[in-house]
């Protein structure tokens, strides 16, 4: 009897967990790629012996499209930088489906391209089948496209936008008029949504403080691609440009500009544009340490880290900094408090809560592991 038990228990958490699957599936597919039955689909999806995705992901995908009616096509890739082989076969696929969904770091690094597809194409941050199921995979896409939408508003109407945090951060400014960094930015949707649009730092001066790691933005492949810091070094900027860095290694960190600058022949002491992680369910359960740019690759997306695009004159840069545990103040207002929203900052922002009462909840309880504690 007791053997029935467990093999009950162990039935019920499979339904459970292919029921979650399922439905992060279908998120991704409805309320993001925007898909209905009848219509095609191809997944471009990486070897998941590179370690970055699983297989089980995509398949699970492809398994509900086929579901729902849809015409599917799958292919892999190769790591950034490697495709070149596989090339036409790509931009081919791409222009025959109704939509693409990448699988893969190469959706990444054409995020800030011109769109090659019929809609825009959708960059999947969900790593393998276990992320596809948890709440970051299932939490409705629209309602965070809504949440972004409503932050965008809330920073292009401030007067004053001041961003601190425990290691010294302190930003202020306003985003100019004509500034870059807007939604239309970005020709690919990004699933789940864990950011609003980037904020032009050419309206911003202070310092930021640099702990951890230096990272890669995902533009282009480069190596090393991972500065480690083991103190702070602050980075000074006026109005977009990068003045300097101070503490005990800046001198790392300047070689390290001047290094990734030389290799694609652009300006390194530019600071582009800067936001903070918004999605509440982005639980990071891993250690940074073991993979550093797959770390920074999906952390972002969590409400306690703000990262900002520096280096080169362009959206996103080459080399990010990220800034852990933000307040971010609105014309001296805190609207983010170390993860926590302040979701009564403004009437917008309490009609959201109360649209979406799970999401408003998890907002002010949010997922807490960046993989660094």
């Amino acid at each position: 009897m007791q053997g029935d038990s467990k093999g009950k228990a162990m039935d019920s958490a499979m339904d459970k967990m292919d029921a979650a699957l399922n439905e992060g599936a279908e998120n991704l597919l409805l309320n993001c790629a925007g898909l209905s039955a009848g219509e095609s689909l191809v997944i471009l999806h990486e070897d998941p012996a590179l370690g970055w995705y699983d297989l089980a992901a995509p398949e699970a995908i492809a398994a509900c499209a086929r579901r729902m009616g849809m015409k599917l096509t799958l292919i892999q890739v190769n790591a950034p930088g490697e495709n070149e082989p596989l090339a036409e076969t790509i931009e081919t696929a791409m222009a025959e489906h109704d939509q693409t969904i990448f699988f893969a770091r190469l959706g990444d690094q054409d995020r800030f391209a011109p769109a090659r597809t019929r809609r825009p194409a959708v960059m999947s941050y969900v790593t393998d089948a276990a992320l596809l199921a948890s709440r970051f995979g299932r939490t409705h896409h629209k309602a965070m496209v809504e949440l972004k939408n409503i932050l965008n508003t809330i920073m292009d109407r401030a007067d004053e936008i001041h961003v601190t945090c425990p290691s010294g951060t302190d930003l202020k400014g306003r985003l100019l008029p004509g500034g870059h960094g807007g939604p239309e930015d970005v020709s690919i949707s990004r699933y789940p949504m864990g950011v609003y649009k980037p904020n032009s730092m050419s309206g911003f001066s202070g310092r930021v403080a640099i702990t951890r790691y230096v990272t890669p933005t995902g533009s282009r492949p480069y190596e090393p691609a991972i500065l480690p810091l083991e103190g702070t070094v602050f980075a000074h900027v006026d109005k977009g440009r990068i003045k300097g860095f101070d503490g005990p290694e800046a001198e790392k960190v300047e070689a390290h500009y001047e290094h990734v600058a030389g290799l694609f022949g652009i300006q390194p002491m530019i600071a582009d544009s800067w936001h903070s992680g918004m999605h509440p369910a982005c639980d990071f359960r891993g250690r940074a340490s073991d993979n550093v740019d797959k770390w920074g690759n999906t952390v972002f997306c969590n409400p306690r880290i703000l990262h900002c695009h520096t280096c080169g004159d362009y959206a996103p840069g080459e080399i990010c900094w990220m800034v852990f545990d933000p307040v971010i103040r609105i014309d001296g207002e805190v609207l983010w408090d170390r993860g926590r929203m302040n979701i009564r900052q403004c009437p917008d922002l309490i009609a959201f809560a109360q649209k979406w009462p799970e999401i408003g909840e998890m907002l002010e309880n949010p997922a807490t592991g960046i993989g660094l504690d």
